[in-house]
């Protein structure tokens, strides 16, 4: 079994950051159905603009709100507008497709991208 990626959101854009919730990350339930996330699921984040890597766990936020919210403890390490990118990974035996998008700076669907941008030259 190895632990592959399974869903990608690219280059979103944290709307918020906040201490004083419990934890997690708020996402907008279309990009979360789009890659085949799942509210609970544990998730990587990566900031584009700091380098800060973190774990924590999927809540959906609202259809359409374009929310990318990092909550709790995470917030210290990765603030308000920010860019990150959110990793969903799954344990296989065999080679998987991964779900990536780009978003843009509204959180809002770009297009797919191919899998062969993740294949070493």
């Amino acid at each position: 079994m190895r632990s592959v990626m399974r869903s990608k959101i690219h280059n979103a854009r944290v709307t918020e950051a906040n201490l004083a919730y419990v934890g997690s990350i708020t996402i907008d339930e279309d990009l979360v159905d789009m890659v085949g996330l799942w509210p609970g699921e544990r998730v990587m984040v990566v900031s584009n603009t700091s380098g800060a890597r973190l774990e924590t766990y999927v809540i959906a936020g609202p259809r359409g709100s374009g929310a990318m919210c990092v909550n709790g403890a995470a917030a210290h390490l990765i603030g308000k507008d920010e860019q990150i990118i959110v990793m969903g990974f799954e344990m296989t035996d065999k080679p998987i497709e991964p779900k990536v998008i780009l978003v843009n700076d509204d959180n809002r669907f770009v297009r797919w991208l191919a899998e062969e941008a993740f294949v070493a030259a």
